[in-house]
């Protein structure tokens, strides 16, 4: 765990001299004005002195820390930080960047900077079942999570009414059961959505087709998928029947981020309800629906709000 403290070699991290000029923008700007936010998320090998090298940058470039959540994992020998400060005017989200980043070099940080007002640029995919994008489309337009949807794409147009309701584009993307081209060109079509849209997050709700290694691998940590159980059980159709015939006394699901491998990327978040004997699997299906829309809501509002991090195959979440 990384104390708050220098290292022995303290001139090499020495956060005065690691600023620049943005301390003097800090000063040019003023204190009286409306301090904007901002998300500083890092991950690093861990070592004495991350905290100190941080909390002092901050410091000297006359920023105010709102909430500091950290994590040195033992196992990895990696440390996490997750960051949620205030700034004084005349401090901008590219001044911050191009200042913090020799604090990240010196470090070897894996870092990012983000105002934290701004809302998070998503498409959401569905397929045939529509409880988990309903619910994801209310949360948005109620501003229970910090995301603005920027299409709602699907395999078939049976919720195209459903995102004109909400006043967001629906795209028709089809794909012809069996046929790689069909797959490929799909694929192509949403990867053009995706950068004419400036979408930064992919979100499976409950959509049905098997993503290729290829489109897993342009969007790393960008994909999350909500999973109808633990994580790897009852894989395939008609899950909670088979929970049924198991005699299940607990119905799941996971959220978590997709990657080539089938249902095994870093898991998020997984919920929870228990059920008794007398469960049918009708039953079944709407508690796993209720648990589904749970446990991807709150995926989704962490990663968007920065609190989740990549730790090889699993997640850190400061939530």
């Amino acid at each position: 765990m990384s104390e708050p403290h220098a290292d022995a070699d303290s001139t090499q991290h020495d956060p005065a001299s690691l600023t620049g000029g943005l301390a003097a923008a800090a000063r040019e700007g003023g204190g009286d004005g409306v301090r904007d936010e901002y998300i500083l998320t890092l991950s690093c090998p861990d070592k004495k002195g991350i905290v100190h090298a941080v909390s002092s940058y901050l410091f000297m470039t006359g920023c105010n820390i709102e909430d500091s959540q950290q994590f040195g994992d033992h196992d990895t020998g990696l440390f996490f930080m997750r960051v949620h400060f205030s700034a004084d005017p005349g401090v901008t989200v590219e001044k911050l960047r191009a200042s913090f980043s020799a604090v990240g070099d010196s470090f070897h940080m894996d870092w990012q900077v983000h105002p934290a007002a701004e809302r998070m640029r998503v498409v959401l995919m569905v397929s045939r079942f529509g409880h988990c994008l309903n619910d994801l489309l209310f949360r948005s337009r109620s501003k229970a999570l910090p995301v603005d949807i920027a299409a709602v794409v699907s395999n078939h147009t049976d919720f195209e009414g459903l995102a004109g309701s909400y006043d967001v584009p629906f795209h028709h993307i089809p794909v012809t059961k069996g046929s790689e081209e069909s797959k490929q060109e799909s694929e192509a079509a949403l990867l053009r959505l995706i950068e004419e849209e400036n979408v930064e997050l992919v979100v499976l709700a409950r959509y049905m087709q098997v993503l290729s290694d290829n489109l897993c691998k342009q969007l790393p940590g960008r994909i999350i998928n909500i999973h109808h159980s633990f994580l790897p059980s009852f894989k395939g159709a008609r899950p909670y029947h088979q929970a049924h015939a198991r005699g299940v006394k607990l119905i799941g699901a996971t959220a978590h981020y997709v990657t080539a491998e089938l249902d095994e990327g870093p898991i998020i978040e997984q919920e929870v309800e228990r059920v008794g004997h007398e469960a049918s699997p009708q039953q079944l299906v709407a508690v796993g629906r209720d648990v589904e829309c749970q446990a991807l809501a709150r995926a989704v509002k962490w990663h968007s709000e920065h609190r989740v991090l990549l730790n090889g195959h699993r997640t850190v979440v400061f939530a």
